[in-house]
């Protein structure tokens, strides 16, 4: 249930290929609010402008400022620790590399992923 009624909620998206930020679009833009940045250095600056997204999707792998790094420094910073992540990958061993992660994931989604299986993930995480 939405608090406020009609508003949709925030998803920050990051990721570096520009077909799943288009996919993302495609699936997810007319439910909620996208927030699309392209490093983990771009969505780092919007966050830090106070902004604070229902939910993140992340890639793993991102040039300069991964995922991981990413994901580490939400969680550390204290604001956005109870903000649900959903980390997308194509890595082969991504549930090892989740496992050894100093920080909790809310849900991993191997690339490419089925639609309807990640809205599912996110209706389970924002409700």
């Amino acid at each position: 249930m939405e608090s406020n009624e009609g508003v949709k909620k925030i998803i920050l998206v990051v990721d570096d290929e520009p077909s799943i930020l288009k996919l993302l679009n495609f699936i997810l833009s007319s439910t909620y609010t996208l927030v699309i940045k392209t490093s983990g250095i771009e969505a780092i600056a919007w966050l830090e402008e106070g902004n604070d997204p229902d939910l993140i999707i992340s890639d793993l792998m991102m040039p300069y400022f991964d995922g991981s790094t990413l994901i580490k420094n939400l969680k550390i910073s204290g604001f956005y620790r109870n903000t649900p992540v959903i980390l997308l990958s194509g890595a082969d061993d991504l549930e090892d590399k989740v496992k050894e992660m100093p920080f909790k994931i809310d849900r991993f989604v191997e690339k490419p992923f089925n639609p309807t299986i990640l809205k599912s993930h996110i209706t389970q995480l924002l409700s």
